[in-house]
């Protein structure tokens, strides 16, 4: 209880901060823009109403009013939730990409690849790779819910309405979604780890000489919650290491950003792309992490063996 106190205080003095500041560049502050957001343990609200509980989780903005808790908040174009999940988010995303792929189709008559793989790359993937390192999902349902977009525009495509959408990622040349978001974290991993962007993770590494450099996954409770647990699993800070330490020593050590996209996306090609979508059956998650811990394969200069 002192711990949350403490929390709730510090809370407010920022606030306070906030607005002693907006009072010195003459500006006001709109007491009903303020959000909150607590993240709870529970689906149930039955703590959240008992008499004591409330000192806990309530904020005053800087004209004394109380703050009214959100169970959604928008923070820069990605919906957080109050159980910690991305599901809202999720399903916004699918529900604009849907929404932007139907305006493509009714505005171009044009189904050659060309035009279709420019609008699919221009208006399309755009909406749902957004800040994507961060809200990636682990479950098939989502990974495959999102991959529909994808799925359902290249098949309007003239030269690939016979194939499987597994063909036609290869024949487009295309990678999955599923597997463009775990490229960005990669990415990502490697601009924490030239300090090009801020550690916020607080991601640590490794480096021997024979593994190269490495993420250090963050230890986890086994004795915590299930639901705990699944977040966990699919934070930035786990998924991020795991990813990083799936990808070869070559791709890991590269010393520039170039060199990094491109013998990271060498190394891609190698690796079968079959992500999870409606009506195709997968052992796997489509992950580079499954596919290392699943399988060994033969992939030329490459090697998931580490």
């Amino acid at each position: 209880k002192q711990w949350y106190q403490r929390r709730v205080r510090g809370v407010v003095h920022d606030l306070d901060q906030f607005a002693a500041w907006a009072k010195a560049g003459n500006m006001s502050l709109h007491p009903d823009k303020f959000e909150v957001m607590n993240y709870t343990l529970y689906s149930t609200l039955l703590l959240r109403q008992l008499p004591f509980s409330a000192e806990n989780y309530q904020y005053y903005g800087p004209d004394g009013s109380t703050i009214q808790p959100s169970n959604i908040v928008n923070d820069l174009g990605v919906l957080q939730s109050s159980d910690g999940s991305w599901t809202p988010h999720l399903a916004e995303l699918t529900t604009k990409a849907r929404r932007m792929s139907g305006w493509a189709l009714s505005v171009f008559s044009d189904r050659s690849t060309g035009t279709m793989l420019t609008l699919l790359q221009s208006v399309i993937r755009p909406q749902v790779e957004y800040c994507s390192p961060l809200w990636n999902p682990v479950k098939k349902r989502d990974i495959s819910s999102i991959e529909d977009i994808q799925r359902r525009f290249t098949r309007k495509i003239d030269s690939c309405k016979e194939l499987s959408y597994w063909e036609r990622l290869e024949h487009l040349d295309l990678l999955s979604l599923q597997r463009r978001r775990e490229r960005y974290i990669v990415i990502h991993v490697w601009k924490i780890l030239n300090e090009i962007v801020p550690n916020s993770v607080g991601m640590k590494f490794r480096k021997s000489s024979r593994r190269g450099i490495k993420a250090t996954v963050p230890p986890f409770n086994h004795q915590a919650q299930g639901a705990i647990s699944t977040r966990f699993e699919s934070s930035f800070a786990v998924r991020g290491a795991q990813l990083w330490n799936s990808v070869p020593k070559e791709v890991r050590e590269c010393q520039s950003l170039h060199a990094l996209k491109v013998s990271l996306g060498n190394f891609l090609r190698t690796v079968p792309d079959e992500p999870p979508v409606r009506g195709y059956t997968t052992a796997w998650s489509n992950s580079l992490i499954d596919w290392k811990r699943g399988v060994q394969l033969n992939l030329g200069e490459y090697s998931f063996i580490s």
